[in-house]
């Protein structure tokens, strides 16, 4: 028998934002830097916690050298070779500034696993992990966090992506830092459409915000944001970190 879920899920198109009494004097007071002590490597992150995601088009060593000075951080995508780390990490000067706001992206294939471990222990400056499969409802995908964890015990990892919290705490106990929330919602996903699974953003934030927080965790929100507003309203649903791609990658077009 299907069950059928009843309660209203949101997106961000759907809220706004009530504003409350300030008493900063200008935008300018704003200070968007946040510290996190993360759950699993037991690492500090101090930055801007808006990420860039693993595009092949966005998550660039360019982009990332770029976005590093601001203190904002980019998730590498995984089809650079170890010689082509070993080359970047070179012509930055093994620069830490760059090297602590990047991470290395995998899959879970046994070949992208022993490619991880080469790039981590060429550039072992980079200690930042994402494991990024398009649905994280595997226990396959579960047993490869826990495997990664016990590879690399001191580095942050980011996992995903779920949409539930109960998948959520499996992940973090897993050995997963930081898990990444959304299913579908990113301009160029098409598992909604193929697949018909998903869950509205704003909704899967909150509840897995809830989850992750609870033991101590992390999420970041990935996919939906159109425009400013969106990114608001993803931290305001309790998102420690936002991924951008379809928006950094216009950014990207725009310039060209």
């Amino acid at each position: 028998m299907p069950r059928i879920e009843y309660e209203p899920k949101l997106d961000f198109k759907d809220v706004l934002l009530r504003p409350k009494r300030s008493t900063l004097k200008s935008r300018a007071d704003v200070d968007l830097t946040r510290e996190y002590q993360f759950r699993n490597s037991k690492k500090k992150y101090v930055g801007i916690p808006v990420v860039a995601s693993n595009m092949d088009n966005v998550g660039t060593f360019e982009m990332a050298e770029a976005l590093s000075k601001s203190l904002l951080f980019t998730t590498v995508h995984k089809h650079y070779t170890v010689e082509e780390w070993t080359d970047f990490v070179e012509r930055i000067n093994n620069n830490p500034e760059t090297l602590s706001h990047i991470s290395v992206s995998s899959g879970m294939l046994p070949s992208d696993f022993t490619k991880l471990r080469s790039i981590c222990d060429s550039v072992p400056g980079v200690q930042y992990i994402c494991l990024d499969v398009a649905n994280g409802y595997s226990e396959y995908f579960v047993d490869f966090i826990r495997k990664v964890r016990e590879e690399f015990p001191g580095h942050t990892i980011f996992a995903g992506n779920v949409v539930t919290g109960e998948m959520v705490e499996e992940l973090i106990l897993a050995g997963a830092d930081v898990v990444k929330v959304g299913i579908g919602p990113g301009s160029v996903c098409t598992t909604r459409k193929k697949a018909g699974v998903g869950y509205p953003q704003l909704s899967a934030v909150l509840e897995c915000a809830d989850a992750a927080h609870g033991l101590g965790g992390c999420v970041m929100s990935d996919g939906g944001c159109t425009n400013p507003g969106d990114v608001a309203k993803a931290f305001g649903a309790g998102a420690d970190f936002v991924m951008l791609g379809g928006k950094y990658y216009m950014i990207i077009f725009v310039q060209k």
